[in-house]
């Protein structure tokens, strides 16, 4: 079974998908998947710095800050960047999947973008973490975002009221994180996981 966290930006999602770490599961995290081929493929350095100009990496390393001044300001050069790392995002998660079934019934993955990458088709089921636009907003101005940064991402990802026309679960994160663990253990019960 293949199962997919998702939600938009401060919602939960990486809470989520933790319990599932700890309950013993495999998690895959597009985002580290992403930011891994970023760093690590020369082919996807070259094209970045093509598009991006030689500021986009510093040693080696990503310009984080820089890269993310430009996509998230800037819906042409986002698309350019998504055009870049998806298909490898996509292809290094069908890959990992093909393996970690081999020695697992459940695999989940956490990706903010299945919806705005096309990726539901992979999953069986797709699960939606939800919580009020100010929550979210709150939760990341806790971690260090300003609000323009926060804006700036969430106008990036579809509505969460299309996600969730669109979601075989949804958990709303509205309360506590001891609720939330709740409504992750309901899950596994639904499914006859647990």
């Amino acid at each position: 079974m293949k199962i997919a966290i998702t939600g938009n930006i401060g919602s939960g999602k990486s809470t989520f998908s933790g319990f599932a770490a700890d309950a013993g599961f495999p998690v895959l995290f597009a985002d580290d998947i992403s930011k891994n081929i970023l760093e690590n493929d020369e082919k996807v350095r070259s094209l970045v710095i093509k598009s991006f100009g030689t500021e986009s990496f510093i040693k080696d390393k990503p310009n984080k800050k820089f890269l993310a001044e430009q996509i998230f300001s800037n819906q042409t050069k986002r698309e350019k960047i998504e055009s870049i790392l998806h298909p490898r995002v996509i292809k290094s998660i069908e890959s990992s999947i093909k393996n970690l079934l081999k020695s697992n019934k459940v695999i989940f993955v956490e990706a903010a973008l299945i919806y705005e990458s096309d990726m539901e088709e992979m999953f069986d089921y797709v699960v939606l973490v939800t919580a009020a636009p100010e929550l979210r907003l709150q939760r990341k101005l806790k971690s260090g975002f300003t609000e323009e940064d926060f804006n700036n991402r969430d106008s990036n990802q579809i509505p969460e009221d299309e996600k969730k026309k669109r979601a075989d679960f949804i958990f709303s994160n509205d309360t506590t994180i001891e609720d939330l663990k709740i409504k992750f253990n309901l899950l596994l019960l639904t499914l006859g996981i647990k």
